[in-house]
């Protein structure tokens, strides 16, 4: 009987590897937390129409790579693509907006799903943290994202992303550009299908990545070109706000995010050492999404940072992170009566909080400490019935090979001094 293997396009986080993961997450919510973002965990499926009328029928996103399910009573649900619309479903139906401290600040941390053709940096099962800011229209709250996304990657000690900014203006002014590219799009040569969105979400084709749809559009009118004096004014102040912070950023007219939802401000974090999969996290504000999903009128502003890409950018950097070991203290015991005595001085580091590990399985010295060593602690404790009886267990420093016999009663004090 074959073993079972994990679905095509998934991948297992496993030790060590998974080390590395969990510190990219804590560094990427770390600003989040400091700002007063709070943390949301939504389910990992909802109802279909949720994305359908939140991310957009004419999305890739819904028409390919959603995974949908029929429950048993008939209920159609989909596998989450992406956070967004489930975070402000969530504030909503919990009525956060009406707590009367706007923006709700949220932040999250999860696995979503795509039916995507596997390659490197893109999986059907991927993790993000994302932030959302809900309610308060505000160039400051925008470049405040952006901020925060920035520390964070610097904060993993990141150097080669860029920052990619746009507008996508509003609903005062675009329905000019739209009509605009219409008009621009119908005169090219496109497949049926593309043919098809051009009617639906014109954006959408703008966000085509092949390379004979992405030939044709060098003459496309321009976003910017369009914008109405409301969204000028509203883009320049985001634009003051980032550089008065010293972020840099490249203004890149043609940048579309391939959700429906955004408005305004909008933004791509890219790294130029991953290849065709670059785009390590992105976002921007999308107003309209609220009354979307059948809510009231709050304008929000939000981003997701992918943690697989933001792995494959620290190794395309070459950075190792500094990953503390998951065991400090390993003991190990020789003979029954030490067994039981060293397994209470491991309760006891634990308790003080010594990431502490025990050689089980009654292994004789030779072999204990050779998982002693491979656990990655610093120091072993090693007792047998000579030690008890003087009532003491010897710490050993497994760098450096030096010994020396401690006494049972400062065990927990000698480690917290040695591992500071």
């Amino acid at each position: 009987m074959s073993t079972f293997t994990a679905p095509k396009g998934t991948y297992d986080l496993i030790p060590p590897t998974s080390a590395a993961f969990l510190a990219v997450r804590d560094a990427l919510a770390a600003p989040l937390r400091a700002a007063g973002y709070g943390y949301v965990e939504t389910p990992g499926f909802e109802d279909v129409e949720l994305f359908a009328r939140g991310v957009g029928e004419s999305t890739d996103i819904v028409t390919k790579e959603m995974y949908t399910l029929t429950t048993k009573g008939g209920s159609e649900l989909a596998l989450r693509p992406e956070g967004t619309a489930s975070v402000l479903r969530a504030a909503l139906e919990a009525n956060l907006h009406k707590a009367g401290n706007l923006p709700v600040k949220l932040w999250y941390s999860g696995s979503y799903y795509r039916y995507e053709r596997p390659q490197k940096g893109r999986y059907r099962h991927f993790s993000q943290v994302g932030a959302e800011a809900i309610g308060t229209e505000d160039p400051a709250l925008d470049a405040e994202l952006i901020l925060l996304a920035d520390q964070a990657y610097r904060s993993l000690g990141l150097t080669g992303f860029r920052i990619l900014l746009n507008s996508l203006g509003d609903r005062e002014c675009r329905p000019a550009y739209r009509a605009a590219l219409q008009d621009f799009l119908r005169g090219l040569d496109l497949d049926e299908e593309t043919r098809r969105r051009i009617e639906i979400n014109p954006l959408r084709v703008l966000d085509d990545k092949r390379a004979e749809v992405q030939a044709q559009l060098a003459g496309a009118p321009l976003l910017r070109d369009h914008l109405c004096e409301a969204c000028r004014a509203y883009h320049a102040e985001v634009r003051e706000l980032l550089t008065a912070q010293g972020v840099a950023f490249e203004d890149d007219p043609r940048l579309v995010r391939g959700l429906d939802y955004y408005t305004r401000t909008t933004f791509e974090f890219v790294h130029d050492g991953l290849g065709a999969q670059s785009a390590v996290g992105g976002g921007g504000r999308y107003d309209g999404l609220s009354e979307m999903i059948g809510g009231p009128a709050l304008p929000s502003v939000g981003w997701a940072l992918g943690v697989d890409r933001t792995v494959l950018a620290l190794e395309a950097e070459g950075i190792t992170l500094d990953v503390p070991p998951v065991t400090s203290v390993y003991a190990v015991p020789l003979g029954e009566e030490a067994r039981k005595v060293l397994f209470a001085v491991v309760a006891d580091l634990r308790r003080a909080g010594i990431a502490t590990d025990f050689a089980y399985g009654g292994r004789g010295v030779k072999s204990a400490m050779k998982s002693a060593h491979r656990s990655g602690a610093w120091f072993a404790l090693v007792a047998g019935g000579r030690d008890l009886a003087d009532g003491v267990v010897q710490l050993k420093n497994m760098e450096s090979g030096e010994q020396e016999p401690v006494a049972l009663d400062a065990v927990v004090d000698k480690l917290r001094s040695r591992l500071g």
